[in-house]
């Protein structure tokens, strides 16, 4: 699968001496979903920038669908699609008319088909005339993706998309992304809703003080450093955990009252059995047993901490 975005050796220092980003290198392929953490302040918001041509970086080169954003800065910005994070638009404008004005500032001959289609395909057909200012957050949201798409682009960029929208109105808008992926636009979503990435991205980058510390596809990013968790609910707690079972990692919890085991689900051995068996012969009883899989989150904040 082709690149359609190439990030190399993206460096960006800010006149206050601040280093925002550190020889950023990266790659995102033609048609898919990419969704980018990081915590705040890590450099998620310059990256964005600069690969729109909103900033200007220090150093390096970034392609936007094999035009350089510097160099040929009309060609690679009108591949670009941006829906801001801000509900930013002209308040006393109607749907229509604020997104075909878009569609003109990118020097694009009108096209009433075209706008008409977006805004059937974002559910905005019904409030095309009317002003924005009568729209609810949900609605303004969607018009600030209809503006983005107003110029036919490649590349859609997602800055918290679904940032103070109810979680109805998310799963909506997590269809409308799935919708624009199947017409060809590659999608680069940023969110603070680790779920998000976690329901909808096929890769995954994380970026923390300004270096990208890991760029994965979803599954198998799941598969590598998710943990698995057996735990059981004992009959009578322990103060300890008995010397003959330190071969496993064993951990107690909830007083005493539950014993985790965790174990790496994709070896050909887990170790249950034995350790039921080794249970059983010291004479420890459970009465149930629950298993636990890591979220998303749970690796996104472990590989943040690992980090200096």
């Amino acid at each position: 699968m082709s690149s359609v975005i190439s990030v190399s050796h993206l460096s960006k220092t800010y006149a206050s001496g601040f280093n925002a980003l550190k020889q950023i290198d990266l790659d995102i392929q033609r048609g898919e979903i990419f969704a980018l953490l990081g915590p705040n302040g890590a450099g998620k918001t310059t990256l964005i920038s600069i690969i729109c041509g909103l900033v200007n970086p220090s150093e390096g080169t970034v392609l936007a669908n094999g035009f350089d954003i510097v160099k040929e800065y009309r060609k690679a910005r009108s591949q670009i699609g941006l829906v801001p994070q801000e509900l930013t638009t002209d308040a006393f404008e109607t749907v229509w008319n604020t997104v075909s004005f878009s569609r003109g500032l990118f020097g694009k001959a009108a096209s009433p088909e075209h706008i008409e289609k977006v805004l059937k395909d974002l559910a905005l057909w019904g409030k095309r005339n009317n002003k924005l200012i009568t729209l609810s957050g949900g609605m303004k949201r969607r018009v600030l993706i209809a503006k983005a798409l107003s110029h036919e682009p490649q590349i859609l960029f997602l800055d918290e998309p679904t940032a103070g929208v109810d979680v109805e109105l998310r799963r909506d808008m997590w269809e409308v992304v799935r919708k624009l992926r199947e017409s060809g636009v590659t999608i680069i979503l940023t969110t603070h809703y680790i779920e998000e990435a976690e329901e909808m991205a096929d890769r995954i980058g994380v970026i923390s003080n300004g270096e990208i510390i890991l760029v994965e596809e979803k599954a198998t990013l799941m598969q590598q450093l998710g943990r698995k968790q057996l735990t059981l609910q004992l009959q009578e707690p322990l103060e300890t955990i008995p010397g003959n079972l330190n071969g496993h990692d064993l951990e107690l919890a909830s007083d005493g009252h539950e014993l985790v085991y965790t174990y790496d689900s994709q070896q050909d051995r887990t170790g249950i059995p034995g350790l039921l068996g080794e249970l059983n012969a010291a004479g420890i009883n459970f009465k149930d047993l629950r298993t636990h899989q890591s979220t998303l989150e749970e690796i996104f904040v472990s590989l943040v901490r690992e980090r200096p």
